[in-house]
């Protein structure tokens, strides 16, 4: 159904949409969308972030060998 829609079902379509909600709220729509979208992806990127952290203070918690050298087999 969705493979039959071309370049002027798509015009009809967004002529449609901005007769019913009307310039002002499609253009806060779009805008609330893209606010979404960066928050999603600054969200994404703090995630990486922290288990980057993670992994780093995990390596680093981990035991070391602080036996003298004289003192090693």
């Amino acid at each position: 159904m969705l493979n039959n829609i071309g370049p002027a079902g798509l015009l009809l379509i967004a002529v449609v949409v901005l007769v019913l909600f009307g310039r002002g709220k499609v253009a806060g729509l779009m805008g609330e969308v893209g606010k979404g979208i960066t928050s999603f992806k600054r969200g994404m990127k703090e995630g990486s972030d922290e288990l980057e952290n993670d992994r780093k203070s995990a390596a680093a918690d981990q035991a070391r060998d602080i036996t003298p050298e004289k003192e090693k087999v």
